[in-house]
């Protein structure tokens, strides 16, 4: 994988190349760019993935430990790949993570043409859900996100409400999960970086002032969400279209938050239609 040295530390990506439309695609806490795997299979033949790894638990190496891994600061990151890559134009899709609505407050929208957001954190509700609740209350005790994910290892933990059973309708591959927690389990700092997200939550008086600035993003947006979604509510999907000025909802049936993993065909479709429909 390369790798982009930021002011954070580093940050690895997949890149297909090609001269086609611009897609960066965005993932969630404690996993990396393989929860793009599928929807990338179905879309490289006429787009350009880009697919950082955010420092979100997933990431290898771990971040300098001065890193601001604050939900801004992250956004900011996202801004700052970007912009080493010279990436311009470019189709910004996220699932899980919401850093839409700090990227758009912040004013980090020079090199974003379009927004694609998937069933993630939105208004409010950070970190998401009873899975979100339970990664604070671990992150809060000594020793507790390495406790936690240690659970983890058991496969049958997997897919209980307050792990990971209500992100995904289907079981994600083992493997793959494991590849997504081998960070946390082996690397203090990497659990160290995860903590730093997870604490930095600002008040929600914030978290809805972010909100309401998505009215001023000027570009076209897709709000795909899951219909079937346990963790991200439905309605926030349609509040999100509401809010943003040009904007299209969709709501994607049989499946939970991670659509790329549950439905990643009719996810690339939709993507690619409404790339190709806004170009």
């Amino acid at each position: 994988m390369p790798e982009v040295e930021l002011s954070a530390g580093t940050v690895a990506y997949e890149d297909t190349g090609g001269n086609g439309p611009v897609l960066v695609l965005l993932h969630g806490v404690a996993m990396d760019g393989s929860l793009w795997r599928k929807v990338v299979a179905e879309l490289r033949t006429d787009f350009r993935c880009v697919v950082p790894t955010l420092p979100l638990g997933g990431h290898r190496k771990p971040m300098k430990p001065d890193a601001d891994l604050s939900v801004l600061g992250v956004a900011r990151l996202v801004d700052e790949f970007l912009e080493r890559l010279d990436l311009r134009e470019v189709t910004l899709a996220m699932n899980d993570w919401g850093g839409a609505q700090a990227l758009v407050a912040d004013g980090r929208t020079e090199r974003i043409g379009r927004l694609v957001i998937t069933s993630c954190e939105a208004f409010d509700n950070f970190p998401p859900g009873l899975p979100g609740s339970n990664l604070v209350l671990a992150a809060k005790m000594p020793g507790g996100l390495s406790a936690a994910f240690a659970l983890l290892k058991l496969r049958s933990m997997r897919r209980t409400p307050l792990t990971w059973g209500w992100m995904s309708k289907r079981p994600v591959d083992h493997d793959v999960m494991d590849n997504w927690f081998r960070p946390v389990w082996n690397s203090p700092d990497v659990r160290r970086d995860l903590r730093k997200y997870i604490l930095s939550v600002p008040p929600k008086n914030e978290l809805l002032r972010w909100a309401e600035k998505l009215s001023e993003f000027e570009g076209p947006a897709l709000v795909a969400w899951a219909a079937e979604d346990k963790v991200m509510p439905p309605e926030h999907g349609r509040r999100l279209a509401e809010l943003l000025p040009d904007s299209r909802h969709v709501e994607i049936p049989d499946c939970y938050t991670l659509i790329p993993e549950d439905q990643p065909a009719e996810l690339a479709g939709h993507i690619a239609d409404f790339v190709h429909r806004t170009s």
